[in-house]
């Protein structure tokens, strides 16, 4: 009688060894309602109309030296309507380049610190599986990796509540 209490000791400590905790996260919405992420595309959003006004300011300089060339373009030599229209054209492919160039540095900006933000949640989500136990936390998302899970293993309000609040802690 002894040997099988101690069988059945050994098989409930072993079955419970191995029972694995999983959950998982629905990271479009995890990373679109972290208050960082949303912080970070106000401030783009707001540079990025801040870039739009100062190149459309310039463009309509632009335009505006346009119309008087068109205006006194009746008047000037063939020689003067040739070295303006060449002076205009290579101001036109200095202000393309220029927004090209500061557009793009924009975005790459925003990419970089898009991409950290999105390291700092996975690393923020392995933290948290490690200190509640779980043995795997899966990512869902609108390309539906998780087809079907069992009701309760959406952590995702948890996690963010805990991550939005790690991050006013800082």
């Amino acid at each position: 009688m002894k040997k099988f209490f101690v069988v059945l000791f050994l098989g409930v400590v072993l079955t419970g060894c191995n029972e694995n905790k999983t959950a998982y996260v629905d990271t479009t919405k995890l990373i679109q309602e972290f208050s960082e992420m949303k912080e970070v595309e106000a401030d783009f959003n707001a540079r990025s109309e801040k870039l739009k006004k100062e190149l459309d300011s310039v463009a309509q300089g632009f335009q505006q030296e346009v119309m008087e060339y068109q205006e006194n373009r009746a008047t000037m030599s063939q020689a003067e309507r040739q070295a303006t229209e060449q002076e205009l054209m290579q101001k036109q492919q200095m202000l393309q380049q220029q927004q090209q160039v500061r557009t793009g540095q924009l975005r790459q900006e925003s990419d970089q610190v898009i991409d950290s933000l999105i390291t700092k949640v996975r690393d923020f989500v392995k933290v948290y599986g490690e200190e509640n136990d779980y043995t795997y936390i899966f990512g869902s998302n609108e390309s539906a990796n998780i087809m079907y899970a069992e009701e309760g293993l959406d952590i995702t309000q948890e996690v963010l509540a805990e991550l939005n609040a790690a991050k006013t802690e800082e």
